[in-house]
């Protein structure tokens, strides 16, 4: 998405968020809404994120959609679950999540915005019984009034400023935290147990095949047909490794586009193909 625009379903959708700490115990630390998207800085104690989000997304799409006689998708995609260790990036992930308008130009700083919970935060607005704000504004003083102030401190700092953002830090994309944090997610949900189910950003640190795996395999299954192997470890590589194109590609000697058109390429092959195609799925 090359430009945004402050969505007119805002209204809305922020009872949504309330109703979600009503019924669902979310505790709702941040939020931006933006053009077809928004961002949430939320904590589930009862482990019940799924929920949580169909009630925001699903039942708030429906209401939208009756009222508007309209029908079909109305935010931008699947949501994207990151789970983060609180007390190391909190900070950091509310100014970035209150810094989103003015990086879209949609406002010159963030308390001209007002579909974000920035201006909760600094009392600018009487807040919400729903928003959760005491977490990240003790950081900034026991006394509220301090607290404001230094928030707003901390964020001005960024305003006219290019900076990347803390979610690039994220291992494997959607685990944030110190080492330690991450060790003991990985020992508590991925040692000898199935990942639990309501935790969607543990699924995909599951141990997965490694490139020189899946190498090694179709050069032994495949050894008399070179050119369809190549094509097939570039496939499975893709879809089974968890790496990047540019990581997969650099262990080919192609580069990250080669590596998506091969794939796409042997794709429409399997279509076409019966016979591979079968034996690719028992292999």
């Amino acid at each position: 998405m090359t430009e945004c625009q402050p969505p007119d379903r805002s209204g809305n959708i922020l009872e949504y968020l309330e109703t979600a700490t009503e019924r669902y115990n979310a505790l709702i630390h941040a939020y931006c809404l933006m053009g077809n998207h928004y961002h949430l800085l939320l904590e589930t104690p009862s482990g019940n994120l799924p929920q949580i989000m169909q009630h925001i997304n699903g039942a708030y799409t429906t209401y939208f959609n009756v009222k508007r006689a309209r029908a079909g998708h109305l935010f931008q995609g699947r949501y994207k679950a990151i789970l983060v260790e609180m007390d190391e990036y909190a900070k950091e992930l509310s100014r970035y999540i209150h810094l989103n308008p003015v990086r879209a130009k949609l406002a010159e700083t963030p308390d001209k915005y007002e579909w974000s919970s920035y201006n909760f935060y600094i009392g600018m607005e009487r807040v919400p019984n729903w928003l959760h704000r005491d977490f990240i504004l003790g950081y900034f003083g026991d006394k509220v009034s301090v607290a404001q102030l230094g928030y707003k401190e901390f964020v001005s700092l960024l305003v006219s400023q290019e900076y990347e953002s803390p979610l690039k830090e994220a291992t494997a994309s959607v685990l944030l935290g110190s080492q330690d944090f991450i060790e003991f997610i990985k020992g508590t949900y991925l040692s000898d147990k199935k990942p639990v189910r309501d935790v969607p950003a543990i699924r995909q640190l599951a141990p997965r095949i490694t490139c020189q795996e899946i190498v090694d395999r179709v050069e032994s299954e495949f050894e008399k047909d070179p050119v369809t192997a190549r094509s097939i470890r570039l496939y499975f590589c893709r879809k089974h490794s968890g790496e990047k194109l540019r990581t997969i590609g650099a262990q080919f000697g192609i580069g990250d586009a080669a590596v998506a058109q091969s794939c796409k390429r042997f794709n429409l092959k399997l279509e076409k193909d019966r016979k591979l195609r079968e034996r690719i799925e028992r292999f």
